[in-house]
């Protein structure tokens, strides 16, 4: 059986752990040659001739472009872009500084922006591409003291829809995946570090008909199938993927 990324170039910023490294493991799975671009190395045991690490600050427009230059050098060529590094933090209008701000856009906004500008024209002179941009169900909703990362994932379903718009015509398709909750070390840390995390985990698996909550690979599975050519009259779309939790309505009872 072949397998659907074969001769397909990616680059996956922030795939090294959690949702990106689900990605990543499924793009190579798949047959697809990778470059993680990022601050921080990955675990080596992830990388090999087809999978490789390019170091970059994603605040820094100039590391941006040279990231997709050197991917470029390195397999001859872009078909897909997945913008999936973000950031987090909890703050409310109130607590947060302009520079707060800023930077949650910098990052999570304007650097995928910055990527796809350079991509388009790479994806076009291959007859077209697949962009996937890493929304969120807080693009939708929000948790309370997100004003900030809220605002920064509408905004990529929003630019997501737009590009779509903008460059169909060159074969370029763009789409979002709204995530819910993920498994990854950085959740646990976050269940971990409440007063009663049993009662909290319990609580938070009921949120979700699916019976569990979502791991990378959940993930990464969605964005093979959008990175594909078996979803070539899927763009403009937000994908959401959060074992149902955004249609489960509460009920006040306990």
């Amino acid at each position: 059986m072949s397998k659907r990324l074969e001769g397909k170039v990616a680059i996956i910023t922030g795939g090294g752990r959690g949702i990106g490294l689900g990605i990543t493991q499924r793009f190579a799975e798949e047959g697809a040659r990778i470059a993680i671009v990022q601050r921080n190395a990955p675990p080596p045991s992830i990388l090999n001739e087809r999978t490789v690490f390019i170091q970059a600050d994603l605040t820094l427009p100039d590391e941006i472009a040279r990231a997709v230059d050197r991917t470029v050098e390195r397999f001859g060529g872009l078909d897909i872009l997945v913008n999936n590094a973000g950031i987090m933090f909890e703050k409310t209008v109130e607590e947060m500084s302009e520079a707060d701000w800023d930077q949650m856009m910098t990052v999570n906004l304007k650097a995928p922006f910055l990527l796809t500008k350079r991509a388009v024209p790479l994806m076009r002179s291959r007859g077209g591409g697949s962009l996937i941009n890493i929304g969120s169900i807080e693009g939708i909703g929000s948790n309370p003291g997100h004003p900030a990362y809220s605002a920064s994932k509408a905004g990529i379903h929003g630019f997501t829809a737009a590009v779509a718009v903008d460059h169909g015509r060159d074969g370029i398709r763009c789409n979002a995946i709204a995530p819910g909750w993920i498994n990854s070390d950085l959740s646990e840390i976050y269940l971990e570090s409440m007063p009663d995390s049993a009662r909290i985990r319990r609580e938070l698996l009921a949120m979700h008909p699916a019976g569990r909550l979502g791991e990378p690979r959940d993930i990464g599975n969605l964005a093979v199938w959008l990175a594909s050519d078996e979803s070539t009259f899927a763009t403009g779309q937000v994908f959401v993927m959060d074992g149902g939790r955004t249609k489960k309505l509460p009920l006040p009872i306990g």
